[in-house]
């Protein structure tokens, strides 16, 4: 009988390793963005409740709670959007496992990492599913680090397809007409 070595890896190692590395790096950084909006908020929950504090130009801070979704959308569905945020950070998570880019992995965490702090709202903050909103620009919604994260996130993952986008063939030309003879003079 003959024995077989160890059969070949299905992937380089390289590549394997770097899938790895994107993972991880979305991990921190969403993990990063939950730690920031956590401390963001509370420190608005505990500051703010004496009033708001204007910063400069239309930016202030003041303190709200968002029982729904973006722009107060869904006003009280708060178990329903946790139950989606869920839901939305384990496809993203999923998603994250196969990114081949740096900044994809990126965006990908910033998402994550602002679902996962509004989500900490949700369920943590007794407020009746309310998510802490302090950032103001009083032309635009109430706002806070998690939203933040979630806008950038998502424009960075825009660019991101944009740019691992195969590059689109150039369109045929039309055959230019024969050269007509000129006339004999």
């Amino acid at each position: 009988m003959q024995e077989r070595g160890p059969a070949p890896a299905l992937s380089p190692p390289g590549r394997d390793r770097g899938r790895v590395r994107r993972f991880l790096l979305t991990l921190v950084v969403a993990a990063a963005v939950v730690v920031a909006d956590q401390l963001t908020k509370t420190w608005a929950v505990h500051r703010l409740a004496r009033g708001p504090i204007h910063v400069v130009w239309k930016l202030d801070l003041e303190l709200g709670f968002n029982s729904g979704a973006s722009f107060s959308l869904a006003q009280g569905w708060g178990t329903l959007l946790a139950a989606l945020a869920v839901a939305f950070v384990v496809v993203l998570l999923v998603i994250a496992r196969r990114t081949r880019t740096t900044l994809m992995a990126v965006a990908i965490g910033l998402i994550i990492g602002g679902a996962l702090g509004n989500l900490v709202d949700r369920v943590t903050r007794g407020r009746h599913g309310a998510v802490v909103d302090f950032i103001a620009l009083h032309f635009w919604p109430t706002f806070n680090v998690a939203d933040a994260s979630i806008v950038v996130g998502g424009a960075l993952a825009a660019v991101a397809l944009w740019r691992s986008a195969p590059p689109r063939a150039p369109e045929p030309r039309a055959p230019a007409p024969p050269e007509s003879p000129e006339p004999p003079q």
